[in-house]
């Protein structure tokens, strides 16, 4: 498996073949891709982890369907066919959909473009099979992709809108706009199919006895119901998430003001406008051929104009991240598709039919190549290794299922997934306040992460229960002040650094901390979560962690990667021109035995190096950190070795990633 969310949705089909799940374990029992996968393994003979494996390669691939359909309503086949070999391998969409890639991406894309075809559909030939296809397609889309809600409103949004300008007398184009608008309901499915089906009835039974009043009143009365059920707020929580880029944690708390999350995930980055271009079309020419193409296929049909909220969404890959660029795939691939079946009307009319075949094919095979070349050369990585996944499986047989595993988010879905445990945090669950718990317990010293790790699990618990109004529901950290009679955070979490530090909370369960070696990569960004400063939400208390690899070695210096640069008797280190003294030098023999020596170098300097000798990641040979991260839990008992053992228990240990019971 190459997606970190596959193994929540693994997860969830792997409880829905079980039967059961534990309360609140975040478990994804009943979502949509778990339920198409839990049916796939009752009815099919292939092995689950056959169907985890290709299902988004097979599912993916039905994207020429809604393509090539589409052109041929315009009487373009060669339009649909270049588009559908564009849009079906495109970087953006390859990347998403390949094998392994178990995602709802696998049909993020498709089920829009059936949407996009019914409306085509309707605009050109104001049939019922679109009338009660277009709003069975959206209620699809919603089921299996709830955040789709918004690209849905704006498409019925925009096919209202063209129906007032252009089919402003046709009153089917206004029943298609309200059964399409239920879906959107805040209501059962069954209900929603019940009133949709009985309207559609209606409609198509007495026509002439539904004017416009009744269908006006019609209207009126879905958008009122729709607003009441607060069929806008799924809309703005996606503006605030990607583009305002705003932490909705430090809203509900109206107090801490935690690391905003969102800074940290690469799919929510800005991207380059190059490699914006690549990933849409193949390369830069492809997509500003794509661009004019479609331009000119508004121009030539203006019915093409409801692709443009799918396309619009692909380039908020601008402001948003990369991660929306695939939506911009099949539409710009259509107007590609257009230009070269006018390229070749034109050809056809100077030269021989064979002469323009010829050309079309020579075109098309250029316009692949460098998708094909792209698709030869990304090598995705698992997400975990076989000895990572074998060390977790040791771990199901350890823990039991209400045990808790503290680790970062980031690994949240996978723990779960073969250890069969709950986890603070995982890929679905990561704002600001839950990531400060496994940050503090994993980057502060043993004592204090002992302490919060058995708080933040038991309060973390006791949320589920409380009442909605209840502080616990909405900052954890809050709650735990508060019954330990404490009103200044800072003094409050010195004090779980104490010894003497008395946990009034009664131990309900088991509690395990997962440190794997690859953490070394994004420690630093471990560590900011809890290094914030909760009352003013700014970073204030720096910290050094940085992991490199050498480049080059000259003059009595070693070049590394992060740069900074090395004395070659690593008693210094440079950044730009200032020399800064080294502390210590920790050399790592063996980080599952614990073996390591550390030449004391300058007592009063702050920074230690470390060199992995014996190291599981490739590009992590050194590691440059100050004395905060070097007192960090994660560093001494993961690389060290050295751990209290009246707080932990050493349980699974080797090179990779070593787990450790807590013993309070």
């Amino acid at each position: 498996i190459i997606s970190n969310d596959a193994y929540a949705f693994a997860e969830g089909a792997r409880d829905m073949i079980a039967g059961f799940h534990q309360p609140n374990d975040l478990s994804y029992y009943g979502s949509s891709l778990s339920t198409l996968t839990y049916w796939l393994y009752k009815i099919t003979p292939f092995s689950f982890e056959s169907i985890i494996l290709y299902m988004s390669t097979f599912l993916s691939s039905l994207v020429v369907i809604p393509i090539i359909l589409l052109a041929n309503e315009y009487k373009r086949p060669l339009m649909g066919f270049v588009a559908a070999l564009l849009a079906s391998v495109a970087n953006s969409y390859y990347n998403r959909t390949m094998s392994g890639y178990y995602d709802t991406d696998m049909l993020v894309i498709v089920l829009p473009m059936f949407i996009l075809f019914f409306m085509v559909r309707m605009i050109l030939k104001k049939d019922f099979f679109s009338l009660i296809a277009l709003p069975l397609f959206i209620g699809i889309y919603l089921w299996w992709y709830p955040s789709s809600y918004t690209l849905n409103v704006a498409l019925i949004g925009l096919f209202l809108i063209y129906t007032l300008i252009f089919h402003r007398k046709e009153k089917i184009f206004y029943i298609a706009g309200i059964l399409s608008s239920l879906t959107l309901s805040n209501i059962a499915w069954f209900y929603q199919s019940a009133i949709i089906v009985i309207l559609f009835a209606l409609f198509a039974l007495e026509q002439k006895r539904l004017n416009f009043m009744i269908i006006g009143i019609l209207g009126s009365a879905t958008l009122i119901f729709l607003i009441l059920s607060g069929g806008v707020d799924p809309i703005l929580y996606q503006l605030k998430f990607y583009i305002f880029r705003s932490d909705e944690s430090a809203n509900l708390t109206q107090g801490f003001m935690y690391f905003n999350v969102n800074q940290t995930i690469q799919e929510v980055e800005n991207v380059d406008f190059s490699e914006f271009m690549r990933r849409i079309s193949g390369s830069e020419i492809v997509f500003l051929f794509s661009l004019f193409g479609f331009v000119w296929l508004l121009r030539k049909h203006k019915s093409m104009i409801m692709a443009l909220p799918i396309l619009v969404l692909g380039f908020f890959a601008l402001k948003g991240g990369l991660r929306f660029t695939i939506y911009s795939v099949p539409v710009m691939a259509l107007g590609f598709g257009f230009l070269l079946s006018e390229f070749k009307a034109i050809l056809v009319k100077k030269y021989s039919q064979l002469t323009s075949n010829v050309c079309i094919v020579f075109a098309t095979i250029l316009t692949l190549a460098p998708v094909f070349i792209h698709i030869y050369n990304y090598k995705a990585p698992t997400v975990f290794s076989q000895n990572e996944a074998s060390l977790l499986n040791q771990l199901k047989n350890i823990a039991n299922r209400e045990d808790y595993v503290v680790t970062w988010w980031d690994y949240g879905y996978p723990v779960r997934y073969y250890s069969d445990v709950k986890t603070l945090v995982d890929g679905g669950k990561h704002l600001g306040k839950d990531n400060f718990f496994p940050s503090f317990s994993l980057s502060k010293d043993e004592q204090a992460a002992a302490n919060m790790a058995r708080l933040s699990v038991e309060y973390t618990e006791k949320s589920f229960y409380a009442p909605q109004n209840d502080i616990l529901k909405s900052d954890i950290l809050q709650a735990m002040m508060k019954d330990y009679n404490q009103s200044n955070v800072d003094l409050f979490l010195a004090s779980l650094s104490k010894p003497d530090f008395k946990i009034d909370t009664p131990k309900t369960r088991d509690i395990y901390l997962y440190m794997p070696a690859r953490m070394s990569l994004i420690f630093s960004t471990v560590a900011s979560f809890s290094f914030i400063n909760l009352d003013t939400g700014v970073l204030d208390k720096p910290f050094t962690f940085s992991t490199a690899y050498p480049l080059d070695v000259k003059n009595g210096e070693i070049y590394l990667s992060n740069g900074v640069v090395l004395s070659d008797d690593f008693r210094s280190f440079k950044i730009g021109d200032n020399v800064v003294s080294v502390n210590s030098i920790v050399e790592i023999n063996s980080i599952k035995q614990g073996e390591y020596k550390i030449t004391p170098i300058d007592d009063k300097a702050q920074f230690y190096i470390f060199y992995l000798k014996d190291s599981a990641i490739p590009y992590a040979q050194f590691i440059l950190m100050d004395k905060t991260m070097f007192n960090s839990a994660y560093v001494q008992m993961f690389f060290l070795g050295n751990y209290d053992k009246n707080l932990f228990d050493l349980v699974i240990n080797s090179r990779d990633a070593k787990v450790f019971k807590l013993k309070i």
